[in-house]
């Protein structure tokens, strides 16, 4: 976690980085930032979503970051079209990033041979970095973490304790790996024999494009044959699998506790919230937005928004969990009426 600058910025001092129109006195000052319900003096905070529209006429903040159509006349406000990515930068000004372990290679990690490390890459405690492999500039690799034969870091990754990017796997520039994730792991692949289940050996790799985030205890496996793929500035939550030669376009979102199976294609801008399961061998189209526990189980067409399990049009999804509910009270008026008809 970043740590807390001391600094004091007035509200016009915040516009000038960040952007936005301010409302009201542009001079108050601002040394924080904090949730709407809890803020207090000398705090900033906004509002994005309406269900906390109605702290604005209460909270204690300094001042407020929020889009042109919330009204609000007892604040300063900063005025901007989005205001949560408004607010993302503000945070950033309170804590500058830090690095998480400083260049060079600590005595405890273990190097083998033929390894290239930059010299302005960190490498902390406990880490294991096999043969072939290769860490660019500004990379931190802050402690226990494993990077397994032939893999390739790019440049300004982080990754955090108890990663594991296993042999051969290939990590672009900007890339965040939180704890305890696995890169590169086999995939589930196995064939049936006249005695059990043969192992079908998984000889492919992972390839992660640059400005990826890649939350806590994921999995994500290699591929049987060839890559599997997550695309540029595609962020993952955490607790997420992703199969054997998934592949994952640009951008995308995907929440924790989704399970995608095998050599499904996922497009660009995809959101795919909570706890979704996906079938193997589908193709979802770019820009699909799923909602939370739904179940995938055929290609979905570009821009579609889908729910439930199957995944249907929403819309259609929400009659049909609405004429559920009525379900019971029409049974008993069918049973009703053939009471009647047998007599």
């Amino acid at each position: 976690m970043n740590s807390k600058i001391s600094s004091v910025f007035s509200l016009r001092d915040i516009a000038e980085k960040v952007g936005g129109e301010i409302e009201g006195n542009a001079d108050v000052k601002i040394s924080g930032v904090a949730p709407i319900e809890s803020a207090g003096a000398g705090q900033i905070s906004f509002v994005a979503n309406p269900r906390y529209f109605k702290y604005v006429a209460t909270t204690l903040a300094a001042a407020l970051v929020l889009d042109y159509e919330t009204k609000c006349s007892r604040l300063p406000v900063l005025r901007h079209p989005s205001p949560h990515l408004t607010f993302a930068r503000i945070v950033d000004l309170f804590y500058p990033d830090e690095p998480l372990v400083q260049p060079g290679i600590h005595s405890s990690s273990v190097i083998d041979n033929n390894v290239q490390i930059d010299s302005t890459a960190g490498v902390g405690p406990l880490c294991h970095i096999c043969d072939g492999a290769v860490v660019g500039p500004g990379c931190q690799l802050t402690s226990s973490v494993f990077i397994g034969h032939g893999v390739t870091l790019g440049e300004n990754c982080r990754l955090y304790p108890g990663v594991k990017v296993l042999d051969g796997s290939r990590i672009g520039n900007n890339v965040i790996i939180h704890s305890s994730t696995v890169v590169g792991s086999d995939g589930f692949g196995f064939a049936e024999s006249e005695t059990g289940l043969k192992k079908v050996k998984q000889v492919g790799w992972v390839e992660i494009d640059d400005d990826v985030e890649i939350g806590s205890n994921v999995s994500i496996d290699r591929g049987a044959l060839g890559p599997t793929r997550i695309g540029r500035g595609t962020k993952i939550d955490n607790l997420v699998q992703i199969a054997h030669n998934v592949e994952i376009g640009q951008h995308s979102i995907i929440v924790s506790q989704v399970g995608i199976s095998g050599s499904t294609k996922v497009g660009n801008g995809v959101v795919l919230a909570g706890q979704v399961g996906v079938v193997g061998h589908i193709e979802i189209g770019d820009g699909v937005k799923v909602g939370a526990q739904s179940g995938i189980s055929k290609s979905v067409q570009t821009g579609k928004t889908i729910f439930g399990t199957p995944a249907r049009d929403i819309m259609t999804t929400k009659r049909i969990e609405a004429s559920l509910t009525r379900l019971p009270e029409l049974i008993k008026r069918v049973k009703k009426i053939e009471k009647k008809l047998d007599k």
